[in-house]
């Protein structure tokens, strides 16, 4: 298969330039090994998932140093954690920039033992799946917001896929933009390394179908608001068990926590986060739907549909070196507004599905899977005028429609592949 070019490419290259030390980050099979070699074919390749290296770099970091020098590309660097205290020292010894390459697939791990060791030093990169963009060869490389000049601009390369849910039930992982590759088999391998290499390595797991059993109960909720009770109650253990396995999910880059926005003046905003699968294509795998076509369908459709562009957003962003956490939320709360469904007026809870916060102004965005949208779906923005010393911007309501629109005065309709 040929390779893939990765969006993120030209700010790793910059960050080496910058720093003395570049970590990769992400899930695994993202393609982190692959880009850095590509990008780095003078450095030296060490791969710490060998066993013999491995003893070698947690038994004499002296002579693991010693017969590697930099600049050198140290692969699964979260097996030895033990090395960053003698990283720090290496990078001190020179003023040179771009001494180490590290990468590894346990994010929130890594960062802590990076940011203790090489704070100054280091240069945290996330690399998640491929892109939209990136599957279909768009060069486009801005953060999403939904504005009228990004509107503008993205308007340039943006063309609609073929089957949106093919891309959406194929997921992101590299490996299997290669069509001879067989999906579920490359899944039930990933879910069995995944829960053999991770699960047990990080967390005292005694029964890995116990855990396996929980990936699945959270991938059916992907898109919902957490309830440590309810997922407990369906695989028979304690919410603190739960809590303990999402955070260890979160770690290693399965799902994506999207925290609520509450302001104080918003005293009904409800203060739970949302579960979102990083990648749809393991969504899918885990709750069966085994096809594109049971998939669009099907009961979760929407759900998986929601996952998807929350994600695709949040490449976005990572792949220009942005850390989107600080910028990105929803809103749901329990302040009433009237809803027409099949017809009929009711009330219901206000919800956004995800708030971008850019320069103190808030850009409302809901998302539908649907290809014909209208005004009234975005009400709820409004609430968002509460807020003091913030601005409501410009919100849109991603859709399957064909092309942008405006719905209202500063609401737009885009079709998912404009993100």
């Amino acid at each position: 298969m040929n390779y893939i070019p990765r969006a993120i490419e030209q700010y790793v290259e910059h960050a080496s330039k910058t720093f003395k030390c570049v970590l990769l980050t992400g899930a695994r099979q993202t393609g982190k090994s692959t880009m850095l070699k590509r990008l780095f074919p003078s450095y030296k390749y060490v791969p710490l998932d060998d066993p013999f290296v491995e003893d070698q770099a947690k038994e004499n970091p002296d002579m693991f140093f010693m017969l590697n020098p930099p600049p050198v590309f140290l692969d699964e660097v979260q097996r030895t954690p033990g090395l960053f205290r003698y990283l720090k020292m290496k990078c001190d010894e020179s003023d040179e920039r771009g001494r180490f390459l590290l990468s590894g697939s346990q994010p929130l791990e890594l960062m802590e033992s990076a940011s203790e060791s090489l704070s100054g030093r280091v240069c945290v990169v996330e690399l998640s799946g491929l892109s939209l963009r990136e599957i279909s060869g768009d060069a486009f490389n801005e953060p999403f917001v939904p504005t009228l000049d990004y509107i503008a601009r993205r308007n340039q390369t943006a063309k609609a896929p073929e089957n949106i849910w093919e891309i959406i039930h194929r997921g992101g992982y590299p490996e299997l933009q290669n069509q001879d590759v067989e999906w579920s088999a490359f899944f039930s391998s990933y879910v069995k390394t995944y829960l053999e290499r991770d699960v047990r390595k990080l967390s005292a797991v005694q029964d890995l179908d116990d855990f396996r059993r929980f990936m699945v109960a959270v991938a059916a909720r992907t898109g919902q608001m957490l309830n440590y009770s309810n997922i407990a109650d369906e695989i028979s253990k304690d919410a603190n068990t739960v809590k303990r396995w999402l955070s260890l999910l979160e770690a290693t880059g399965i799902v994506y926590l999207l925290e609520p926005y509450t302001p104080s003046v918003l005293k009904r905003a409800i203060k739970t986060p949302k579960v979102y699968f990083r990648d749809t294509g393991l969504a899918s795998y885990l709750t069966r739907w085994l096809t594109p076509e049971t998939l669009a369908n099907g009961a979760m459709s929407g759900a998986l549909f929601e996952t998807f562009v929350i994600s695709e957003i949040l490449k976005s962003y990572s792949n220009q070196g942005i850390d989107y956490r600080y910028c990105v939320s929803y809103y749901r709360g329990k302040d009433k507004k009237k809803a027409r469904v099949d017809g009929v007026e009711v009330n219901t809870e206000s919800e956004v599905d995800l708030i971008i916060e850019e320069n103190g102004i808030l850009h409302p965005i809901e998302i539908k899977k649907s290809a014909k949208v209208t005004a009234d779906q975005t009400s709820a923005f409004t609430v968002l005028d509460q807020v003091p010393d913030k601005k409501r911007g410009d919100g849109a309501l991603i859709c399957l429609c064909p092309q942008p629109g405006k719905l209202r005065e500063n609401v737009f309709q885009i079709p998912v592949w404009f993100i």
